[in-house]
């Protein structure tokens, strides 16, 4: 299998003044393709640094992908480390570069200054790729000294996105590259250690080209995912179905979703495809649960609205919860939190409704810990509730009641439509 590298080479990287985003969108264009990434690295602009790491990368990996360092600045270093590396002697004029420097510029409406047609130069030992969208040359250099081959891509992300297609167009055309395959299983309701417990023995039995990653997420829970790295055999995405159908039977409906999902799509899923509509009433969670929901395109189908019911008078005049229910449950409770979820759900006419009462933090109510939400469902078959604590800050907690809301909802809709 084809392994590759990505060496990302700045300051600015470095120093938290930009945000790595090019190593992403390089990952997932190669092992879409079935190249495997092995390493990602930053670097300064460091002579030094740079040729070292590039030596050892291009003896490791088959394939090496560098960004940044190719401008026209002095602290631009990139390419003159590489005619270092691969030996070159001079550097040659690209007539196809050159053109591209002058149409940017004149459409820009600026200058042709002379660092400005250096980018255009470039080491004899370079094979090059048009840059189509700025100055700085896409280069190749093969057969290096370590034995792997290495695209120079420039720093900014457009550029390096706009890259891409050429550059794995290229790789596929010189590299045998194998097959890849990625499935994913979404669970909610449950910590990573626990369910790395729960599957402990399903996950020692996996073939040995099959690996296993856990992906937290306090909005969508954890994502399993499974990756075959299987070469030619031509069996993988059976093999990796038999495995995922063995998974979701030993968590049952702690999965929602058995591809890359999140809880508010598969709640959507679930009412659209019933013709059901949802309401929702906050008081913890600020109306997170609302922009959740709303963020799902053509969410407007079936919910109806919500209410940000903070303050006791609005969960009393809005809602219709009675004030004899908070005096001697308070705010806190299960009787609040189903009170406000059948509140709301009379208020809009909906056919369900989710509510949630709690306390993100960082001050408590002297009764109840930091960190407890009640949430509430309401439908055509009865009211629930659930009660969650979690020990994080305010932000974190907020997010993880909205996320537990909605898994609540999502188990109550799986089992009554």
């Amino acid at each position: 299998m084809t392994s590759a590298s990505i060496v990302t080479i700045g300051d600015e990287i470095l120093i938290g003044q930009v945000l790595d985003t090019n190593s992403l969108n390089l990952a997932r264009a190669l092992e879409e393709k079935g190249i495997h990434v092995s390493r990602m690295l930053s670097i300064g602009d460091n002579r030094e640094d740079i040729k070292a790491t590039l030596e050892a990368e291009t003896a490791r990996n088959a394939v090496v992908i560098t960004t940044g360092g190719l401008g026209p600045t002095k602290d631009d270093i990139t390419k003159s480390v590489l005619m270092e590396l691969s030996g070159s002697k001079s550097c040659v004029e690209h007539p196809g570069q050159l053109e591209m420097v002058h149409r940017i510029l004149k459409n820009r409406g600026l200058d042709v200054l002379p660092a400005n047609l250096q980018q255009a130069m470039v080491p004899d030992t370079a094979e090059v790729i048009v840059n189509q969208l700025g100055t700085a040359p896409i280069m190749v250099f093969r057969n290096l000294p370590g034995g792997g081959t290495l695209y120079a891509l420039p720093g900014l992300p457009h550029e390096a996105v706009g890259a891409i297609h050429d550059v794995l167009e290229d790789i596929c055309s010189h590299q045998h590259l194998g097959k890849i395959l990625h499935r994913s299983i979404m669970v909610y309701g449950i910590a990573e250690s626990a369910l790395s417990a729960k599957i402990a023995a399903w996950e020692d039995a996996l073939p040995a080209d099959i690996h296993l990653a856990y992906l937290p997420n306090p909005l969508t829970g954890i994502r399993l995912r499974l990756s075959c790295y299987s070469g030619e055999k031509a069996d993988a995405s059976e093999r990796m179905e038999f495995q995922i159908a063995t998974l979701k039977q030993l968590l049952g409906n702690l999965v929602y979703a058995d591809a890359d999902s999140d809880l508010e799509t598969e709640v959507g899923r679930l009412l659209k495809e019933s013709g059901k509509t949802l309401s929702a009433a906050e008081s913890c969670t600020g109306g997170e649960i609302a922009h959740l929901i709303t963020s799902v395109a053509g969410s407007s189908a079936y919910f109806l609205g919500s209410v940000t019911s903070y303050a006791v008078a609005v969960k009393e005049k809005v809602l219709g919860v009675p004030s004899s229910v908070i005096e001697k449950h308070g705010v806190v409770s299960s009787e609040v939190a189903a009170a406000m979820a059948d509140g709301v759900r009379n208020l809009t006419g909906s056919d369900y409704a989710v509510a949630t009462t709690g306390l993100a933090g960082p001050s408590g109510d002297g009764v109840n810990p930091v960190g407890t939400v009640w949430i509430g469902v309401a439908g055509p078959h009865g009211t629930s509730t659930v009660s969650r604590c979690y020990k994080n800050d305010r932000k974190r907690n907020i997010e993880r009641f909205a996320a537990s809301a909605l898994d609540f909802l999502r188990i109550v809709l799986e089992k009554e439509l």
